[in-house]
């Protein structure tokens, strides 16, 4: 995987890349340079090319993130856990049906296996210290999305979108790792037609369905059973 760009910690705790705050700085100071430019004299075609390579800089992975494998306390290995040993999502994260927060494990629930198994291994001596001075394990945020965007995980999860929609087959990282870019667009196509992306509800977690497997009818199906609506005002995610 690519190397990931230097980082901060927002008031939060969440690691931000410092390349996305100086984009936001970027987006702001764009505006104010194309209009000077304009006013200078420049010709629209040169405009055009500093917008267009603003642009892929921004939607780049090393701004996105998409492909980079985040440094953790503990490389924690979903496909170890889930692929391996077959440990259904909902174990670790609790929540994830009923909050809009899919929940990050205790310390305790990692000793619930590792007070046996693996249990004097090095590598694991964070979990085991954690657990020890009852102090949370500091995880690297990899799907974190900005203050300003409303996402909660139930309404997905009951209307028919699974894990891997939005995460990817962590079934196969070995580290955890963004596979989508989590931006507005992005979001918006799935809200502009949720019926492509819609499966059963008893396959939410099952990494290895893929919703166009399915016919449009028997999306549109489920779509009529869960009562699906095509959201894009505003308001659903900025609140």
């Amino acid at each position: 995987m690519r190397d990931g760009p230097p980082t901060t910690r927002d008031e939060k705790g969440s690691v931000v890349p410092l390349v996305a705050i100086m984009a936001t700085v970027l987006f702001g100071m764009a505006a104010i340079v194309i209009d000077y430019l304009r006013h200078a004299g420049y010709e629209v075609e040169h405009i055009r090319h500093g917008r267009e390579a603003l642009d892929r800089m921004l939607r780049s992975p090393y701004t996105t993130q998409v492909d980079v494998a985040r440094d953790q306390p503990v490389p924690f290995s979903h496909k170890h856990h889930v692929a391996g040993l077959g440990i259904d999502c909902r174990f670790c994260h609790t929540s994830v049906e009923e909050g809009a927060f899919a929940g990050i494990p205790p310390t305790k629930t990692c000793m619930s296996c590792h007070s046996l198994v693996w249990n004097e291994a090095p590598i694991l001596e964070p979990v085991r210290e954690s657990f020890r001075l009852d102090v949370p394990i500091e995880w690297t945020r990899v799907h974190d999305l900005p203050d300003f965007t409303y996402f909660d995980h139930s309404i997905h999860v009951a209307k028919g979108i699974g894990c891997s929609s939005c995460h990817g087959q962590v079934d196969e990282m070995p580290l955890m790792w963004r596979t989508e870019t989590l931006d507005m667009g992005w979001c918006l196509e799935c809200h502009r037609d949720p019926v492509a992306y819609l499966r059963p509800r008893d396959r939410i977690f099952d990494m290895d369905f893929d919703p166009a497997s399915q016919t449009r009818q028997e999306r549109e199906e489920l779509a009529a059973l869960y009562d699906i609506a095509s959201l894009t005002n505003c308001s659903v995610c900025h609140r």
